[in-house]
């Protein structure tokens, strides 16, 4: 993955800043590797990869339970879900099959086509959300939260790990994944 980490400012940005960002950084990524060839496009794709998986787990260990706390937004939050489910599958798929292989600039446009949809479902529906019943100090913690999430995020899509237990349970050296989540955890309450 390029070494652009994204710059915040704490004072006034937030996790759905970061998130919007990053949205954006996923769409640019997909042009990045629709316009690259050969080892060029492998390694835009792996990063791709990298990008979409770090960015779901914490959206999933983070951003969706919240939602769900927020309201009656249960049906929300499981279509968001389903969608990164598909979303993983997709992505499993072309990862076995390669950059090379017939067929992957169909799958990656209906991957691409698919996440772009699931990123707008959530800048319209589950962002406005947030911002109306979190304060803006919470907001402004899960942000580095997230990115913490993220540091120690699966770096491959596991499709059926959609749920901040299953992320956690998936990790393969439990003991120190827990350690880490609990820190971030504190870290989006103000505890740590």
């Amino acid at each position: 993955m390029p070494d652009r980490e994204a710059v915040l400012d704490p004072r006034t940005d937030d996790v759905v800043d970061l998130l919007l960002l990053q949205h954006a950084r996923i769409e640019e990524q997909f042009l990045l590797v629709t316009g690259a060839t050969g080892e060029a496009r492998k390694q835009a794709f792996d990063d791709l990869v990298r990008l979409l998986a770090v960015h779901e787990t914490a959206e999933e260990e983070l951003i969706h339970p919240l939602s769900r706390t927020l309201g009656d937004n249960d049906a929300m939050v499981e279509d968001r879900l389903a969608e990164e489910r598909l979303a993983k599958e997709t992505l499993t798929e072309l990862i076995d099959a390669g950059v090379d292989a017939e067929g992957f600039d169909t799958g990656l446009l209906l991957l691409r086509t698919s996440v772009l949809e699931h990123a707008r479902h959530e800048e319209r529906y589950e962002f406005p959300h947030l911002r109306a019943h979190v304060p803006a100090e919470r907001l402004q913690r899960l942000a580095t939260a997230f990115a913490a999430a993220e540091k120690v995020a699966a770096t491959r899509p596991h499709p059926g790990a959609e749920s901040a237990k299953a992320n956690i349970a998936g990790g393969p050296i439990l003991a120190v994944v827990d350690r880490v989540r609990d820190a971030v955890r504190r870290a989006a309450d103000g505890k740590g």
